[in-house]
């Protein structure tokens, strides 16, 4: 009879399009691939493999194949997570990687709502920049990311769940222009931003469609580092409103840029990561999001 091993060594080769590909996803040589491949072929009678190029791709049999491998996979992957709170005495992990906004004022209220329906369930969240993030889910070391869009893998699937406008945010006492602040107007303040990734891309991009570039006085890593030098009069800032919605209106005053500039935020995983219940539920909980701005 073929196997597991064969299955998924016939899946991951048409995934990927390639035996060696496949066989650093599995931490196996490419000969140990080709083998299994071989011997899944032998077994079924069919070439279910066939070269076009430097890309391996499923032929007329693999095609009719595949449906049924998947199935079978899953089955097998639902049969393993049954069996999980016996063998481990819990109902399984979920491992989440984000930014730091993301994991301060969005992901406690999801996990809060996560933990009410699985109180045992283990979650474990680990912070960084948007590229190690996406290398580490990549590597199957993370099971979900939580990070501001555009995020790109050959194996990752990605879900926007919500819109976060970004917001001009200036000491107490500060006037913010008739309608929000423009790119010529913030150019005339002493401004703090945030470095790197996507949210900074995105400040950026808003500048120069005014033909501004973005000159700060000062970077930081940190949004609450940069809230806090804002309330204590040391400059301007453009951040998410989510990161400002418990801030008290003594301490800093906000308001819409003009035009306005919205990131998107999105659940990443791997396009062959099997969704247990927990996963699941954590992702159940961040999609409400998408229609009402909080955690129900």
């Amino acid at each position: 009879m073929f196997n597991l091993d064969q299955l998924a060594a016939f899946l991951s080769v048409v995934d990927l399009g390639s035996f060696t590909a496949a066989a650093d996803k599995a931490g196996l040589t490419q000969p140990a691939v080709s083998l299994q491949v071989k011997l899944l072929e032998q077994r079924l009678g069919v070439k279910l493999i066939e070269r076009v190029g430097r890309r391996a791709q499923a032929s007329p049999a693999g095609l009719e194949l595949i449906a049924h491998a998947r199935r079978i996979v899953e089955a097998c992957s639902v049969a393993e997570e049954a069996m999980t709170p016996y063998r481990e005495g819990s109902v399984g992990r979920v491992r989440i990687g984000s930014g730091g906004t993301a994991s301060i004022h969005l992901l406690p209220r999801a996990i809060a709502i996560a933990k009410k329906r699985m109180p045992d369930l283990e979650i474990i969240v680990r912070i960084g920049n948007i590229d190690e993030i996406l290398r580490d889910l990549e590597a199957n070391a993370l099971d979900l990311a939580v990070v501001a869009l555009p995020a790109a893998g050959r194996s990752l699937e990605v879900e926007p769940f919500h819109d976060d406008e970004l917001l001009a945010v200036a000491p107490k006492g500060s006037v913010m222009p008739d309608g929000g602040p423009d790119a010529e107007f913030m150019k005339g303040k002493t401004l703090l931003l945030y470095e790197g990734g996507n949210t900074r891309r995105a400040t950026n991009e808003w500048f120069e469609e005014a033909g501004i570039r973005p000159e700060p006085a000062m970077e930081f890593g940190s949004v609450e580092a940069i809230k806090e030098l804002v309330a204590a009069g040391l400059g301007w800032s453009v951040l998410p409103e989510m990161a400002l919605r418990r801030d008290t209106s003594d301490l800093l005053v906000t308001s819409p840029l003009r035009p306005k500039l919205v990131r998107q935020l999105g659940m990443v995983l791997r396009r062959d990561k099997h969704l247990t219940k927990g996963l699941r539920e954590i992702m159940k909980s961040l999609r409400e999001f998408q229609t009402t701005g909080h955690a129900m």
